[in-house]
C-alpha cells in the first residue's frame, strides 16, 4: 500500500474552523489472550477512522498484563495504519527515559513511512523507579536526559548527522520534527515545552488534588502558551480526558464503575493509603470522568476550563474495557453525538 493508497491528511488545515480535532486514547486494557486482544483493538481504531476521528493515540505500558497491555506501539500503530486511512496516529506517551532517541527515531520514521506522514510522536520523561531498574537505566538525572535525547531526535529528523558519525536518519523524516508532544504535570514543565516549541499533551486527571483537574491544569495551558517559541501552526494542546457516554449515568455505570474503583485503589495504593474510603462518586469526580447520557457527557466537557485552549480533545474509556462491538457503539457515540453538541464534526 502506498502512501497515495493510504491518504495523507494535512497536518495543519488553513481552513479548518473547528473548536479542536478529536481524538481517542486507548491504554488497551483488558484480559484477552494476546493475538486476539490486539486484533480486536485494531479493529477499535479502524472503526475511530471510519466514524471521522481525527486522531487515535495509544499509550505505552511496560511488564501489566491486563492494564495498559501495549509495551511496543509502533507494530501496533503500524498495523492500524495499514487498515486506515485518514487517523493521525500518536503515542501518548513513549517513556523516552528508557530508550535510546535514535532508535526510537529510527522507528518512528519508519512508521510516518508507511502511514503517508500521519504519525505524532509523543513523549514523557517517565518516572517509575522500577522501570529504569528493569531497563538498567538510573533514574536519577533522567530530566536533563530527557532533554538531551529530545534535541538528538530533532536534529536527526532535520536531516543532521548524528553526532560523532557519519550517519544520517534512514528513512528521513521531513516535518516529524514539528510533530513532536511532550507531556508535562506542571506549569513549569508546559512553559519548557513550548519554548521548545514542540506540542504538549496534558493527562486526564490529576488525582491527589482536591480541585478539579480543569482547575490544576488551566495554568499549565497558560504557562505553555505563553512561552511558546515556534511556528504558530506548531502550538498545539492536546487534552486527554474520561468520557463514558451510554444511554443514562445509571447505564454508564454499570459498565465502568468497577474498573473506575479498581483503578482508584491502584492510585490509593500508590499513595501510601491517601485518599481512601471515598464514595464511588468521589472517586469518579478524582478521575475526572464525564459519563452518562451524551447530553450529560457533552454538558461536563462544555464546563473544562482548558477546552477553549486546547487544539485536540482526545477522548479515552480506559479503565473500561468494554467488548469490541460496545467499544465501537461508545466511540459512535462520541463522535456522532457528544462532540457534535461542542461545535465539532467530521474534517471529511
Amino acid at each position: 500500500m502506498t502512501a497515495g493508497e493510504i491518504g495523507v491528511q494535512p497536518d495543519v488545515d488553513p481552513v479548518d474552523v473547528r473548536p479542536f480535532r478529536l481524538g481517542f486514547l486507548s491504554h488497551l486494557h483488558g484480559d484477552a489472550e494476546p493475538q486476539r486482544h490486539y486484533r480486536e483493538y485494531v479493529e477499535l481504531f479502524v472503526a475511530a477512522d471510519q466514524l471521522g476521528f481525527d486522531t487515535a493515540w495509544v499509550a505505552q505500558h511496560h511488564f501489566s498484563p491486563t492494564a495498559g497491555r501495549l509495551p511496543s506501539p509502533f507494530p501496533f500503530l503500524a498495523a492500524v495504519a495499514e487498515r486506515t486511512h485518514h487517523l493521525r496516529l500518536g503515542t501518548a506517551v513513549i517513556t523516552l527515559g528508557l530508550e535510546d532517541p535514535i532508535r526510537i527515531a529510527e522507528d518512528a520514521a519508519v512508521l510516518d513511512a508507511l502511514s503517508g506522514g500521519r504519525f505524532e510522536l509523543g513523549i514523557g520523561g517517565g518516572g517509575d523507579p522500577s522501570l529504569f531498574a528493569a531497563f538498567g537505566k538510573e533514574v536519577e538525572g533522567r530530566r536533563e536526559r530527557n532533554t538531551a535525547a529530545v534535541s538528538a531526535m530533532v536534529r536527526a529528523f532535520r536531516g543532521e548527522l548524528i553526532p560523532g558519525t557519519e550517519h544520517f536518519l534512514h528513512p528521513p523524516a521531513p516535518g516529524l520534527d514539528e510533530r513532536i508532544w511532550q507531556a508535562a504535570t506542571s506549569a513549569d514543565g508546559a512553559a519548557f515545552v513550548g519554548r521548545l516549541g514542540n506540542r504538549l499533551l496534558l493527562n486526564r486527571a490529576q488525582f491527589n488534588s482536591d480541585r478539579r483537574t480543569d482547575e490544576v491544569q488551566l495554568p499549565w495551558a497558560e504557562a505553555y502558551l505563553g512561552a511558546y517559541r515556534g511556528a504558530s501552526e506548531g502550538r498545539r494542546i492536546g487534552l486527554s480526558r474520561g468520557v463514558y457516554p451510554a444511554k443514562d449515568k445509571a447505564a454508564a455505570r454499570s459498565v465502568i464503575e468497577s474498573a473506575v474503583l479498581k483503578l482508584a485503589e491502584q492510585r490509593v495504593a500508590r499513595n501510601g493509603g491517601a485518599l481512601a474510603g471515598l464514595t464511588p462518586e468521589e472517586y469518579f469526580e478524582r478521575l475526572h470522568i464525564s459519563y452518562g447520557s451524551p447530553d450529560d457527557v457533552a454538558e461536563r466537557l462544555a464546563s473544562d476550563r482548558v477546552l477553549p485552549l486546547a487544539t485536540d480533545l482526545i477522548c479515552q474509556f480506559s479503565p473500561a474495557a468494554p467488548p469490541l462491538q460496545e467499544g465501537i457503539a461508545v466511540l459512535e457515540l462520541i463522535a456522532t453525538e457528544v462532540a457534535p453538541k461542542l461545535g465539532w464534526s467530521p474534517a471529511r
